[in-house]
């Protein structure tokens, strides 16, 4: 938990620095894409509220640990409103040109890249030499394609503020956490069971053997 945890956190503040590299490097350096102001807004949006959320978390860390609000579930819900209204937003504009052909396409690519990524950080993690515990191996493999409308969308705004086709190219994204939810959960039962057996197996290697009497 604490792996999958440090992985998503270091992934949003990674995502402000490398993002406008990518334009960088994409555009050129003769775009007029303001590089400064993309980065102090992603700043403010990802690594402030970070930052203030673990410092108040050090003074109210008991009086959470007694109420136990069920933030989970809030932020299920807050999730789920962001994923209907982004859908709502972008497909509800009239100027989006996307036929039915290339939404399939779409949907199998971001289905491909997911399963590539999950098969080849499985097989990473669980070669011969790796010291990673069946947990880590699960933890590795979900966190490899973990990418959150949460962070996505605010970063597409920012970072394309004002341009007439933002709607189309967020229709990718849109798609990718759904359908990163969808498959992790059609996997979970397999993934789980693999886990298990590991462990059970792992620890009979471990025990010592008893001694053979003559």
């Amino acid at each position: 938990q604490a792996a999958a945890i440090f992985n998503s956190a270091f992934g949003s503040f990674l995502g402000i620095v490398i993002t406008p590299l990518l334009l960088l490097l994409f555009l050129g350096s003769s775009s007029s894409v303001p590089f400064t102001s993309i980065f102090s807004q992603l700043f403010m949006t990802v690594v402030v509220p970070l930052i203030i959320g673990q410092i108040v978390r050090r003074y109210i860390k008991d009086w959470l640990e007694r109420k136990k609000p069920p933030f989970g579930a809030i932020s299920s819900c807050v999730l789920l409103m962001i994923i209907y209204t982004t859908f709502c937003d972008t497909f509800a504009n009239p100027n989006i040109d996307l036929d039915k052909f290339s939404l399939i396409i779409i949907v199998f690519i971001i289905f491909s890249v997911q399963m590539s990524f999950m098969f080849l950080t499985f097989l990473f993690s669980t070669r011969n030499n790796s010291s990673f515990t069946p947990a880590d191996t699960v933890a590795i493999i979900f966190c490899s394609t973990h990418k959150s409308l949460t962070l996505g969308i605010p970063m597409l705004k920012i970072v394309f503020a004002g341009y007439e086709h933002l709607s189309l190219i967020s229709v990718p994204l849109l798609i990718y956490h759904p359908a990163q939810i969808l498959l992790g959960s059609l996997l979970v039962p397999t993934i789980k069971s693999w886990m298990v057996s590991r462990q059970k197996a792992q620890k009979l290697t471990r025990q010592p053997k008893a001694p053979v009497k003559v």
